[in-house]
């Protein structure tokens, strides 16, 4: 069994509050997890209201599906919200 796990950083230049943040992550997380199947969650940051980091994370039985899954993620929000900025990327694949 392989897992899959990416730290994600995301700056949102045009948000103005914690509301406006909120606002924008929830509907980037539900989007995420309804079209892949991962599990993700806002892991830090949690009060600055122009960065976000978010945890992702995927079971797989082979390293490469749990990296393209990852890789998928990332393209996209990176593709389907310009308003957001992909700063960071951490992949880790672990081997149970």
């Amino acid at each position: 069994m392989i897992i899959g796990v990416s730290q994600i950083t995301l700056h949102l230049p045009d948000s103005q509050s914690l509301k406006d943040k909120r606002q924008i992550i929830k509907s980037v997380m539900a989007r995420i997890r309804n079209r892949f199947e991962v599990a993700i969650a806002e892991v830090e940051e949690q009060n600055l209201w122009q960065i976000a980091v978010l945890g992702v994370s995927c079971v797989s039985n082979s390293r490469q599906h749990a990296e393209e899954i990852l890789g998928q993620v990332r393209r996209y929000i990176e593709e389907t919200r310009p308003d957001i900025i992909v700063s960071n990327v951490e992949n880790e694949l672990i081997s149970w």
